[in-house]
């Protein structure tokens, strides 16, 4: 009796969104770990191992702003030009003498505005979310290039020092800022997700936004609170790389959309809504980063290492589409019964 209840505990454990597949790229993002650490024993040391979390910490950040977004039942493809105009505005102000801190409120103030302008356009308008993340993308990469009249910044200088160190090149307790920054980000944003009514509606739109609707759930402000948290985790990405280079640059950010997606996808995160936990995310952020590095470590070329993680997001998604079928095959078949 008594294993016959852990097992039911177990399988409810298993049967939360997503959860299934978390265990299972996590197992997989295991064997990708050893795999790499008998090929190269440096895969293993120290520098490499926080090089890789420094790594992964972005892809976390962006993964998490889109997953927010693929749960709802849409998609941010403005991310990446968010990071690069975020990248720009804030070194540009810096370079201009502003107060770097005063430059950041500035960037996450600009980023919002994206943000709530797909949330309106998306829920208000009516626009698919691919046109109008398309379109912000593009004004977004726009700002990003005329923001200095169309020139990459020079250095933010060494009044930044303090804003590179807690960005990117300071540690806290033997870590790198950048991984606490990440983790920070995911505590708030899973907290928000998985306790709070927000996170409740934001699922309830994905699975179905018209029972949502009769439910008294308001969509255009759930639409556009994920797609906030999407502008806020782009812009914090784009700080990271003005921390990074010293400088701004026009093409910052380029194809991050597709890494987010990536990170969100292969971590279980639904692309048709309503489902994925950002447990996943992490994972399979960490899954992209193992990837990258470890195929390098390995000699092999950048071209092969996006084939192969372009094959991985193709296959997780079929693996959800199958799924879901099943599920609903399931479900027709027992309300029949």
């Amino acid at each position: 009796m008594e294993n016959r209840k852990k097992t039911d505990r177990f399988m409810k454990f298993l049967s939360k969104r997503g959860m299934m597949q978390v265990v299972t790229v996590s197992v997989g993002l295991l064997v990708l770990i050893i795999v790499f650490g008998m090929l190269n024993p440096n895969f293993f040391s120290n520098r490499n191992i926080s090089n890789l979390l420094r790594q992964i910490a972005p892809i976390i950040l962006i993964g998490i702003g889109q997953s927010y977004v693929l749960i709802t039942g849409n998609i941010d493809l403005s991310i990446g030009s968010l990071v690069g105009m975020s990248c720009m505005i804030s070194a540009t102000l810096m370079t201009k003498g502003m107060n770097p801190w005063l430059a950041v409120g500035v960037t996450y103030v600009s980023a919002l505005v994206i943000g709530l302008l797909n949330g309106q356009l998306i829920s208000k308008a009516k626009l698919p979310a691919f046109i109008a993340t398309l379109g912000t993308m593009t004004i977004a990469r726009g700002v990003a290039q005329i923001v200095n009249n169309n020139y990459n910044t020079d250095s933010i200088g060494p009044a930044a020092e303090g804003f590179r160190d807690f960005f990117y090149y300071g540690k806290t307790f033997g870590l790198y800022n950048t991984i606490w920054i990440a983790l920070a980000f995911w505590m708030v944003f899973n907290f928000i997700l998985s306790r709070t009514r927000t996170g409740r509606h934001i699922y309830a739109v994905g699975s179905n936004i018209h029972a949502a609707h009769l439910s008294g759930v308001d969509i255009s402000s759930t639409v556009t609170k994920a797609y906030v948290v999407s502008s806020i985790c782009s812009a914090t990405v784009g700080l990271i790389m003005t921390a990074v280079s010293g400088m701004g640059t026009m093409d910052a950010g380029t194809t991050y959309e597709l890494y987010a997606v990536a990170a969100s996808v292969i971590g279980g995160v639904s692309t048709l809504g309503g489902q994925g936990i950002l447990l996943g995310t992490i994972v399979g952020a960490s899954i992209w980063g193992v990837l990258q590095n470890g195929l390098q470590f390995a000699g092999a070329p950048v071209a092969i290492r996006n084939i192969v993680i372009g094959i991985i997001v193709i296959i997780s998604v079929l693996l959800d589409i199958v799924v879901r079928a099943n599920k609903n095959k399931t479900k027709k078949a027992k309300s029949k019964a």
